[in-house]
Formats: structure tokens, C-alpha cells, sequence
């Protein structure tokens, strides 16, 4: 799986490290390795990947899992991370101040055009969902929070894309283009182009076939922040693909203002 390394990089080498805490090593070893696997993993399994053996990493498990870090799955097939770690990054400053105001936009846009409406960001080579918002009385596709889909294969994805400055538009470019065809990968361009073009864009969902998915890029101070996507679904009750398009660039650039974004960056 490719990764966005997009942060400040740390030219430390591991052997040059002049303090060293095994215990915390194997643990996080555990949380890194349950996160990268899209499925759960036995004891057994994560000792084989971890070339450790199961009762060196028994403790460590209990302790992830006393803590709510990792719990065993429903079906008791192995361990599998929860949504701890990903709460704890959304207490922080920065994306606490994005739900702060994300989420009652969302509320009053989901109240209006009665579909349900999510916020996602990017992480690494994923969106993930921070936020989302159920339609009132009416059918919608529910996508709950934490929920993570690559890249390439995401309308939300496409836009955060379209909307980053060229020299992360390239960086992301170098990562994403090897992991698709070069036929997905021309018609991930042309939709991130036509996003550009319009500030939003509409797209049929690659989840259900019966799902349009509408999304519009979010900016704060410091430029692209997010996307919300509205996975629309005809029914009785809905207005057209195109009223909610037009809801929907509405409340990104109010949020983008109250965010802090400057003229240029909104629509």
C-alpha cells in the first residue's frame, strides 16, 4: 500500500537513537502492523509478521486491548484496531476546530436536502471519515466515522486531489499513479480536472450503483483542509442531483469562510 509521505521527515536512523524502550517498540509494532491489515489478525499471525513469538507479544496485546487500542473482532477471527486513536487525533487542535464547525454545516445541509452528508480528510493513501450526518425521514446511505477508502477509488478523494497545490499534487501523483491502471489512472485525472473546473464534482460512486456521489473540497486559513460528499440517493422524497450540487458548494464555502479561507480559495 503506497503512502503519502507528505509530513517533515525525520533523518534520525534508527541505530543512532540514543534511547530505546522495547516494550513500547513491540506495541506500537502491534497498533502499525493491525492498521496497514484489512483484515483482523490472530496472535499467531501478528508474532509470524512481527518475527517475534506469541508470548512475547501476549502482553503487549492484553495491554492494547485493557487500553480500548485494539479489541478481538465480532466474529473472533483475530484483532483489529478500534476507533481510539483515531478520537484521540480528533481531539486535536486543528481537526477539532474543523468538526467544531463541519458538523452543524452538515446537519443543516443534510436537514435540507434530506441526504445524508459525511466530511473526509485525507490520510496517506485513504480518506477517512470524520464526520457524517444522517437524512431525517428519508432513505440515505449511512457511512460511519473512521470509515476508510483509497484514494483513487473515492469522489472525496478525487477532489482533495483536484484542489492541492502543485507541488502536492505532484507528490500525490508519485504515490497514487503506480497503485492503478493506466486507464483508472487517465480517468482519475479527467475527473479531478473536472472538479477543478466546476469546484465540486459529481460522480457515480464506486460502492453502489445506485449512489451519486456529489463532493466539494473545504479550505481553512492554511488552504485545502477537507472534502463533504453527499452519496445521493433517488427517491419520493429527493430533490434533483443538481439542486443538491448546488446546496452543497454553498455550505463548503460558508464553512471554508468561518474556517478562515481567503477569497481565492473559496468558490
Amino acid at each position: 500500500m503506497a503512502k503519502l509521505n507528505l509530513s517533515v521527515q525525520d533523518d534520525t536512523e534508527e541505530s543512532e537513537l540514543k534511547y530505546r524502550a522495547p516494550a513500547l517498540e513491540k506495541g506500537l509494532d502491534i497498533v502499525e502492523l493491525l492498521a496497514a491489515s484489512p483484515k483482523p489478525m490472530p496472535p499467531r499471525q501478528i508474532s509470524e509478521q512481527l518475527n517475534r513469538s506469541v508470548s512475547e507479544l501476549f502482553r503487549m496485546i492484553a495491554v492494547l486491548e485493557h487500553r480500548g487500542y485494539v479489541a478481538m473482532a465480532e466474529n473472533q477471527s483475530g484483532y483489529e484496531l478500534t476507533n481510539k486513536l483515531f478520537s484521540l487525533g480528533m481531539s486535536r487542535g486543528v481537526s477539532k476546530n474543523l468538526l467544531d464547525y463541519a458538523i452543524p454545516a452538515i446537519r443543516a445541509l443534510s436537514d435540507e436536502i434530506l441526504q445524508a452528508t459525511h466530511i473526509v480528510v485525507a490520510s496517506d493513501d485513504q480518506v477517512v471519515v470524520i464526520g457524517q450526518m444522517d437524512a431525517p425521514a428519508a432513505p440515505s446511505f449511512h457511512v460511519r466515522v473512521g470509515y476508510r477508502q483509497e484514494i483513487v477509488e473515492a469522489t472525496a478523494g478525487t477532489v482533495l486531489y483536484a484542489f492541492q497545490n502543485p507541488t502536492s499534487k505532484a507528490a500525490w501523483r508519485k504515490a497514487l499513479q503506480p497503485t492503478v491502471s493506466e486507464s483508472e489512472w487517465a480517468r482519475f485525472e479527467q475527473h479531478a480536472i473536472r472538479a477543478r473546473e466546476n469546484g465540486f464534482l459529481i460522480a457515480q460512486s464506486t460502492y453502489s450503483e445506485s449512489i451519486t456521489d456529489i463532493a466539494c473540497p473545504v479550505f481553512n486559513d492554511r488552504g485545502l483542509v477537507a472534502a463533504v460528499t453527499i452519496p445521493y440517493i433517488r427517491s419520493k422524497l429527493s430533490i434533483s442531483v443538481e439542486a443538491c450540487a448546488n446546496a452543497l458548494v454553498d455550505t463548503c464555502t460558508s464553512l471554508s469562510n468561518a474556517l478562515g479561507a481567503t477569497p481565492r480559495e473559496t468558490f
